[in-house]
């Protein structure tokens, strides 16, 4: 099959993806707090380590941002150690907890009450949280339409032919997704994980299987393969 001369566009890969694969269902977690943690602690790390150290705080009872707060960060830090660099790790979520603790009485509603733009800034400026960790919390936390960008929806996008003018830039790849999407937080939400599982699933790092792959006729390194 030849690739299609005409740019995809943005919806075009994400009904393709999700005819592929299904609804994800993310974020894996049963609660705001183990989704928040859990997006601290995935930071370098595989999401079985990060599940391990999440396990590790529910049977230690720190289930809320108070008692991470109130948890001496030597402690939580041997609690979070499967996840790796623990010692960084509790300081991230040490910070988080005195935010949340400080500003608004520990009560994560209040916090989701702030405008996007606003609280997307307030996440950025606590330590330990980047532009990454920021969109995940706003997206599958906070119910707020922001969308994420990683290493695989880079690569994926970069491979089919969608790039934005800030080729290097989060920001700019973030407005490639803001520009060419409606701002529905059920599609941001869907679309990253879609993009991750296809990561998984074909489009991976160094050896992409194109053959059989839901975008090979419209993307531009699958058609190329097969031209």
């Amino acid at each position: 099959m030849g690739v299609d001369t005409g740019q995809p566009t943005l919806m075009e890969v994400y009904h393709r993806l999700l005819a592929a694969y299904g609804p994800q269902g993310w974020w894996p977690a049963s609660s705001r707090f183990e989704m928040i943690a859990g997006a601290i602690l995935t930071q370098a790390a595989a999401w079985r380590n990060v599940e391990r150290a999440l396990n590790n705080l529910q049977s230690a009872g720190i289930q809320d941002w108070s008692a991470v707060n109130g948890l001496p960060v030597n402690t939580l830090a041997e609690l979070v150690r499967p996840s790796g660099y623990y010692n960084a790790k509790a300081r991230k979520l040490k910070a988080f907890a005195a935010h949340v603790c400080e500003v608004y009485d520990g009560d994560l509603d209040s916090m989701f009450a702030v405008d996007t733009e606003t609280l997307r800034r307030e996440l950025l400026g606590i330590h330990g949280i980047g532009p990454e960790t920021a969109d995940d919390i706003l997206v599958y936390a906070a119910n707020k339409a922001s969308f994420v960008i990683d290493a695989y929806t880079i690569r994926i996008l970069k491979r089919v032919g969608l790039e934005p003018a800030e080729r290097d830039n989060y920001g700019g790849w973030q407005r490639l997704f803001h520009d060419g999407l409606p701002s529905d937080v059920a599609i941001f939400n869907e679309y990253h994980a879609l993009l991750d599982h296809h990561h998984k699933a074909a489009c991976t790092k160094n050896a992409p299987r194109c053959d059989g792959c839901c975008l090979q006729d419209i993307c531009a390194t699958g058609g190329a393969i097969t031209a």
